[in-house]
């Protein structure tokens, strides 16, 4: 079990009641990982979502939503109850196969998605002031790695936090294009949709990339790490911090999906509108933008790009480090300091992954098939790992006296239901 990712420098008072105990000091990690869903690649299958269908893709955000937030409030709930991530419960309870099979697509998958997410900003700032893309990547990759190796989380996450306000660019967006009032609401109601080959495609990809593994696991380290400050838990403080657990969740899922509504918005009231019906990449989003809706537009567009990927790429590589290290028994903190010799392996884990991203940048390898294959890989790896989180949720063993409800269980198991279908959908379809 690893330290704590944010050590207090003095005891914290016990969770308080009543209206204080929900002060905005003490949201974070939900809207965090929720923030971090919409990272560049997300970006792109929304963009490309609206481009290529219009407004009929909308209804996939509200679907979606109670399904992301079930899912990921059970995988909070494990990390803050059992003070352990999920590879440490997955160590604990399944075999060894299981759980590195697990770990090994999980970086696999986190790393296709740093490389993506990193050549999309590289690409947006090029697009936005010129200059070369590759100096752009490099840059990025390891201005993220030095922010999270350098600086102590406790401060970091302070910044993180900020940056969730460049997903409002994308809600400028939406205020600076001509609406078609009647074929929105239209298509809200009645969107007339034929399910073809490329409907089920963009689908699949949609489900892909709203509901994925290195969120489990990133705000499972985070609710983990709140619950070591030392203090001895009455069954009312665990509980009171479950609900304040359950009101960040909610507000980060829905403040995502929300972000995601707007993006599949904008880009179908122009790009679709225009004719424009073929995305690859966010950063081509962007530029599409420009003809259609204007400079403005076209910047508040990459700013978002940028600031969505600087928040996504430590997440990413974050949740890879967790996952590893807790599988190998090695202790691991965004708090540890290396000057004292601390989280030495932890550290390397996040190096590797942001160098291995930044390293596909300069391959031939093409970004979409880069952004298709880490889809692949987080959907097949996202049905074993909901299956085994409600497991977990509902075991006295790990849970303790805090099991899951019957209602959060209900919805847990829809969402992984659903997942699965997704999944086999996603199989047929190659």
């Amino acid at each position: 079990m690893g330290k704590p990712l944010c050590r207090p420098r003095r005891a914290r008072p016990r969770a308080a009641t009543g209206p204080a105990a929900y002060s905005p000091r003490q949201f974070g990690a939900g809207l965090i990982t929720g923030a971090a869903d919409d990272d560049p690649s997300g970006i792109a299958t929304y963009s490309q979502a609206g481009a290529q269908f219009g407004y009929s893709m909308l209804w996939t955000m509200p679907l979606t939503l109670p399904l992301m937030v079930a899912i990921q409030l059970v995988s909070a709930r494990i990390g803050y109850v059992s003070r352990r991530g999920l590879a440490a419960n997955i160590k604990q309870s399944f075999p060894p196969a299981v759980l590195w099979t697990v770990v090994g697509m999980l970086l696999a998958a986190n790393t296709l998605n740093l490389a993506a997410d990193i050549a999309a900003m590289a690409e947006a700032l090029h697009q936005a002031v010129g200059g070369p893309t590759g100096a752009y990547a490099i840059a990025f990759g390891m201005l993220s790695l030095a922010l999270q190796v350098f600086m102590p989380y406790h401060a970091y996450v302070r910044w993180l936090k900020w940056l969730t306000l460049a997903l409002l660019a994308y809600v400028g967006v939406a205020f600076t294009v001509k609406l078609d009032g009647w074929a929105l609401a239209r298509e809200l109601v009645s969107p007339g949709l034929s399910f073809d080959h490329d409907l089920l495609l963009m689908i699949v990809a949609v489900f892909g990339t709203t509901i994925s593994p290195y969120l489990f696991f990133w705000q499972a380290a985070l609710e983990m790490e709140s619950g070591h400050d030392g203090l001895p838990r009455s069954r009312n403080d665990v509980r009171q911090q479950l609900r304040r657990i359950r009101t960040d969740t909610l507000v980060g899922m829905t403040f995502s999906n929300l972000i995601g509504f707007f993006i599949i918005f904008s880009t179908a009231a122009t790009l679709h509108a225009a004719g424009v019906t073929t995305i690859q990449t966010s950063a081509q989003a962007a530029e599409a933008l420009r003809p259609v809706a204007g400079a403005f537009c076209f910047l508040l567009f990459s700013l978002g790009i940028i600031g969505t990927g600087l928040l996504a790429v430590p997440v990413l590589a974050g949740s890879a480090a967790y996952a590893v290290a807790e599988a190998a028994g090695w202790p691991g903190s965004l708090d540890a300091r290396l000057d004292k010799g601390e989280g030495w392996p932890f550290y390397t884990i996040i190096a590797a992954a942001t160098v291995g991203g930044v390293a596909l940048c300069f391959t031939p390898i093409d970004p979409v098939k880069e952004l298709f294959w880490a889809a692949i890989l987080n959907g097949v790896i996202a049905l074993p790992i909901m299956a085994v989180m409600m497991v977990l949720a509902s075991r006295r063993q790990t849970m303790g006296s805090h099991v899951i409800g019957p209602r959060l269980r209900m919805a847990g198991w829809l969402a992984t239901v659903v997942m699965a279908l997704i999944v086999v959908a996603m199989l047929v379809t190659l």
